[in-house]
């Protein structure tokens, strides 16, 4: 007996309740507990079709129709109420071919310019893409590998139901009866042509046609093949049959319950653990919680906006009921966009025209954003001190979970996939890892918030270095659009340190570009002249970056010239320029600037001579959980050696004026879930080794850092004055804060301000906030 018949007969003979939980077991491991779905807009571009389905009612003739086709301004009128409505994908579905059937439909595309219905649905595809942002998923029938390539640069997949490899069923009395395109061979040689021209593709099976479980079975097998050759399905549909008045197939009964979860739960079985197994929700509305049972992890498009134009009679479930019954079986729904993660992640899927589309849309594992924030913007944060991740639905709570956040708070060093895998918890998983960073907050930092008065003094914008995510250097064509180059004389820089401490400050923060001009000569003179000025201010100055600068410049050891600047009265350093220490982003965002090896030996060599400094890590541009993972850990290590870091700053990426993000490269920073768990993780992995987690208020605005006082962080940092790197980048919330509005910050968290040394000092005389 071959392998694919022992596998038949193993399947055909279990019981259902053993072919369920195989089926979930093997859902379960395949990665984070959720339910996806993507936000569509359906756009049924022609209903004309050259098959003749005996159950379908979506495909008629010229005379039922107003036009063949939708013109493209009724395209793009869908397409924009669905942008309008939050949607990411443009589902694009028509008959097959219609041209090969009906001179209406010849003649339409002919007077167009058109000589195929292919050509325009690409033309429309390229259209909405450009015109409203969604990605457009084409479902045309039948297509060759020169029809999918010529539609990857306007579409990030494409979709092709097998339905089933039962010839039998196109025979006369069959419902495949009269329909070319629904011949199995055919319609896997098109799937196939898909995978050659390296389409990511749906497909699926339909159940209750007349099929038997064998031939489900069969047709489950096919697909798979297909996808072991090739590697492009990413979701396989198991759609339940229903019967519908007005077609030949009208009296035949829908699928009984127990066969159709049968066949979801052969599908899990059968197809390998990278292809998603999806039911459609609307079909199936009073038993979505038993689908959830039978193995299934996504529901696939739901339309705000349009009716399932395929099947009109049953309409889409709401979101938010959908949402409620996800969450209870412990599986929080989770948008996503077309095209699945993998295939966003690998290269060669996706054409570089609609690239940049995707990631504008994505947050770091490639699903959608939920949310219109981004870092830096206008709008109110989606969380608040007594809800930080914003609305969450209450549901079960892994004891994996438990134990994982048990260990941490007891000290224990995570791995990098257990620290990721905190990062991809959302609903009440998310909840709970929240809640435990504010544990470990209270626990170790009580409920004091500190601030320290501080100024940033940024010397110069003129920089060498070719980061493609910085708007704040003006050296090149990567400059950003809000300043103009410049550069302060040492002078100019200690009366701007005099001005702080007439304001109360405590510190000054220098950094700046790396002028081509600048030695280590010219660090030590600016320091000379701020301690000169302000003998008591304390100096919180150079990046690693800089400091590597100065010595190479110099020509002496990274120790000897700290050795240095520290005699001279520098008293920190911020921990800049680490970016995400994984040298696999940082070739990509900063090619040309410091290893994450030698970073870490700067800053490490800083700690052994004397010299405190903070860490940081900027998040939400092309980077994802793992590299966050190995970023945390980096930080761990080193402060197990060496005790030197102060605090973590999460710095998430400010995007509008980034060259990166105008150029398509990078996504719109971290969404508000991923910046309230950066904060909330930092404090989890970080815990027994760095106490001081500190929130931007200048890229989350006085709400979010508010919210982030609930998630595990105890310090706003400063009222900076004059911060100016943020603001160059695109954002909103200003260069300054006054005492009271940190304050304010703190009360809206429930807790109290402390005024701080920039090394963590109690000062007893500080002015107390109105």
């Amino acid at each position: 007996m071959d392998a694919v018949t022992s596998l038949k007969a193993r399947l055909a003979a279990m019981p259902t309740q053993a072919l369920l939980e195989e089926a979930r077991a093997r859902r379960d491991a395949r990665g984070p507990a959720r339910m996806t779905y993507s936000r569509k807009v359906f756009i049924p571009l022609t209903r004309l079709c050259t098959d003749v389905c005996h159950y379908c009612t979506f495909a008629t003739t010229p005379s039922q129709v107003p036009a063949p086709y939708l013109s493209l301004e009724e395209v793009l009128e869908i397409a924009r109420a669905g942008a309008a409505q939050g949607c990411k994908e443009a589902l694009f579905t028509l008959g097959d071919a219609p041209e090969r059937r009906y001179a209406a439909a010849r003649d339409w595309l002919a007077e167009r310019g058109f000589s195929r219905t292919i050509d325009y649905v690409r033309h429309c595809a390229e259209a909405v893409l450009n015109e409203t942002g969604l990605l457009p998923h084409i479902n045309a029938g039948v297509l060759d590998e020169d029809d999918y390539r010529m539609l990857k640069p306007v579409s990030a997949s494409c979709g092709l139901m097998l339905e089933t490899t039962a010839d039998r069923l196109g025979e006369k009395g069959g419902p495949h009866f009269g329909s070319p395109d629904k011949v199995p061979a055919v319609r896997l040689a098109s799937i196939e042509a898909a995978g050659r021209a390296r389409v990511p593709m749906t497909s699926g099976i339909l159940v209750g046609i007349g099929e038997t479980e064998e031939e489900r079975i069969e047709a489950l097998i096919a697909l798979n093949d297909l996808h072991r050759r090739h590697g492009h399905l990413q979701e396989v549909i198991v759609q339940n049959f229903c019967a519908k008045d007005g077609t030949k197939m009208a009296g035949i009964p829908g699928v009984e319950d127990e066969e159709f979860l049968r066949a979801l739960a052969l599908a899990r079985i059968v197809l390998d653990e990278s292809v998603s197994v999806q039911a459609p929700p609307n079909l199936n509305d009073a038993r979505l919680g038993r689908l959830i049972d039978a193995g299934i992890d996504d529901w696939g498009g739901i339309s705000p906006v349009t009716q399932d134009h395929v099947n009109p009679e049953a309409p889409w479930p709401e979101i938010a009921r959908l949402e409620q019954i996800c969450a209870s079986a412990g599986r929080p729904l989770a948008e996503r966009l077309t095209v699945y993660t993998r295939f966003v992640a690998a290269e060669g899927w996706l054409d570089p025209a609609i690239r940049p589309a995707v990631l504008r849309l994505a947050d770091s594992e490639w699903l959608g954003r939920d949310s219109a924030w981004s870092p830096g913007i206008a709008d109110a944060a989606p969380g608040s001190p007594d809800a930080p991740l914003g609305r969450t639905l209450p549901g079960p709570v892994s004891l994996q979970l438990h134990a994982l956040l048990d260990r941490a708070a007891d000290g224990h060093e995570l791995s990098e996939q257990e620290i990721a895998s905190l990062f991809a918890t959302r609903g009440a998983q998310a909840q709970a890892v929240v809640e435990a960073a504010d544990a470990l907050r209270a626990e170790v930092r009580g409920d004091e918030v500190t601030y320290v008065v501080n100024r940033n003094i940024n010397y110069t914008n003129i920089c060498t270095y070719a980061c493609t995510f910085c708007a704040f250097s003006k050296s090149s064509s990567k400059a950003g659009f809000r300043d103009t180059p410049y550069l302060l004389e040492p002078s100019d820089v200690a009366e701007r340190a005099r001005e702080a401490v007439a304001k109360g400050a405590t510190e000054v923060c220098l950094q700046g570009g790396i002028h081509p001009a600048y030695t280590g000569e010219t660090y030590a003179a600016i320091l000379r002249a701020v301690k000169d000025a302000c003998p008591d201010l304390h100096v919180h100055a150079f990046s690693p970056l800089e400091v590597h600068q100065g010595a190479t410049t110099q020509g002496v050891s990274v120790a000897d010239y700290l050795r240095r600047l520290k005699d001279a009265g520098l008293g920190s350093l911020p921990g800049t320029a680490a970016e995400i220490l994984d040298d696999e982003v940082r070739r990509v965002i900063c090619p040309d600037k410091l290893t994450t090896p030698l970073w870490l030996d700067i800053v490490g060599t800083a700690h052994k001579v004397g010299l405190p400094t903070t860490a940081t890590i900027m998040f939400g541009h092309i980077e994802g959980p793992l590299h966050w993972a190995r970023h945390l850990l980096a930080i761990r290590r080193l402060q197990g050696e060496t005790g030197g870091f102060t605090e973590f700053v999460p710095l998430p990426l400010v995007h509008m004026e980034s060259p990166m993000y105008r150029r398509g490269q990078s996504r719109k920073g971290p969404t508000w879930r991923e910046a309230v768990l950066m904060h909330a993780v930092a404090r989890i992995v970080l815990h027994t080794r760095i106490g001081s987690i500190q929130c931007s208020w200048v890229k989350l605005g006085a709400d979010g850092a508010a919210a982030m006082l609930r998630a595990g962080c105890n310090d706003l940092g400063g009222v900076l004055m004059n911060e100016s790197i943020s603001r160059a980048a695109g954002a909103s919330h200003g260069q300054e804060l006054t005492v009271d509005s940190l304050a304010d910050i703190a009360r809206a968290a429930g807790r109290t301000l402390r005024q701080r040394t920039t090394l963590y000092g109690r000062i007893e005389k500080a002015a107390e906030p109105a």
